[in-house]
């Protein structure tokens, strides 16, 4: 469903909005205070963890998508490697190693500086991105953890599309 009738309001936070459009979609989620919410939301693969925060002093709005998928260090070169790959392909957001604790994350942001007020589309935007490119490269990011690929080749194997149906 879309927030794009949704306006955010003089002043208002965007937090507010990504909560409207977390109730339409009956997805779960915490609000932690009224600068952060946290979404789970359900994927083909795994389920994620979408996190906003509103920077108040940047006025920006952070998104970042969490999922379960822990990197040993051992394989931590390799993913650096696929990370700089999958990276080179977004034209919007990227995904980060999170080193302390070997989480993969994709994160984007969301700038309205001088007082402009975000849109529930582009918050709904912000959403789809993080979740679109979590979708399309966890299968890589998984190849290279757990089935020891190199990241050319998880990446290879993650483009390739197919067409029709068997």
């Amino acid at each position: 469903m879309s927030l794009a009738e949704f306006d955010r309001g003089p002043g208002g936070n965007p937090v507010d909005l990504v909560e409207r459009l977390a109730a339409v979609n009956d997805w779960s989620f915490e609000r932690s205070n009224e600068s952060e919410i946290t979404l789970s939301i359900k994927g083909r693969h795994t389920d994620y963890n979408v996190s906003f925060q509103w920077m108040d002093e940047l006025e920006a709005l952070h998104a970042a998508c969490a999922f379960d998928l822990k990197v040993p260090e051992a394989r931590r070169a390799e993913i650096y490697k696929l990370l700089a790959m999958v990276n080179e392909q977004l034209w919007l957001g990227h995904f980060d190693l999170w080193s302390e604790e070997g989480l993969v994350m994709y994160r984007d942001g969301l700038v309205l500086s001088g007082g402009a007020e975000a849109s529930g589309r582009q918050c709904e935007a912000l959403l789809e991105n993080a979740v679109s490119a979590a979708e399309r490269y966890y299968p890589a990011f998984q190849f290279v953890i757990w089935a020891g690929k190199t990241a050319r080749e998880a990446m290879d194997a993650t483009l390739f599309e197919t067409a029709g149906e068997a």
